[in-house]
């Protein structure tokens, strides 16, 4: 929590996930991977654009047409099969009754969709769903690696359970915590020439900067 207040005070409330709907969300934590936001934003715009950012415009439509329409989130072919996949799970499992449900079966009928893992499985749980799942990214083990809080070949599971095991179960928390060291990773915690002076964590930890972060 000494963390989170520091990150809290220098970054203020973040208003995570950029989303208009939770369906957003979902279609938007499956774009992201392995892309930058930028390129996410703007296969969203197409389906807004083309007015198939629904369920059951995604569901009805050739994957084809769905990969052009996400092209600029980039490996358009793979990814046209995963929403596709994800969305299926999302009209099947209504948030009204997913939110009812316990998570840990939940999260793992997530990751046993079609190109699910860990990372977007908590992004549609924590964020859509609002149910207190922490998700881990690079920006996370980034941060915690060098300041010596996890192991640098520690594994998603691992990372997450550093977080659960110290904060509340509270997904507004969760929400924020997550949002605020995306904001660190990406303005201070950088992989090359880290602006470590001006970080807000400075003062906690061992920094452990890996060959060639300089």
């Amino acid at each position: 929590m000494t963390i989170y207040r520091r990150l809290h005070r220098r970054f203020g409330p973040r208003h995570w996930w950029p989303a208009e709907t939770p369906f957003e969300v979902v279609v938007g934590a499956v774009l992201t991977q392995n892309t930058a936001w930028t390129n996410v934003e703007r296969a969203i715009a197409n389906l807004k654009q083309a007015r198939a950012l629904t369920p059951e415009r995604l569901l009805t439509a050739p994957l084809t047409q769905i990969a052009r329409w996400i092209r600029p989130a980039g490996y358009f072919n793979l990814k046209a099969r995963r929403l596709w996949a994800v969305v299926a799970w999302w009209r099947a499992n209504p948030p009204r009754v997913t939110r009812r449900r316990p998570l840990l079966p939940l999260r793992q009928e997530l990751l046993d969709v079609y190109g699910v893992g860990p990372e977007t499985a908590d992004s549609i749980l924590l964020y859509a769903l609002g149910r207190p799942s922490f998700v881990v990214d690079a920006y996370t083990k980034r941060i915690f690696a060098r300041h010596g809080w996890v192991r640098r070949e520690a594994g998603y599971d691992e990372i997450q359970q550093t977080f659960t095991r110290a904060l509340p179960a509270r997904a507004p928390l969760y929400n924020e915590y997550h949002a605020l060291l995306v904001e660190l990773g990406k303005h201070f915690c950088r992989p090359h020439q880290p602006n470590c002076q001006a970080c807000p964590l400075r003062d906690l930890g061992t920094l452990r900067l890996e060959p060639g972060a300089r």
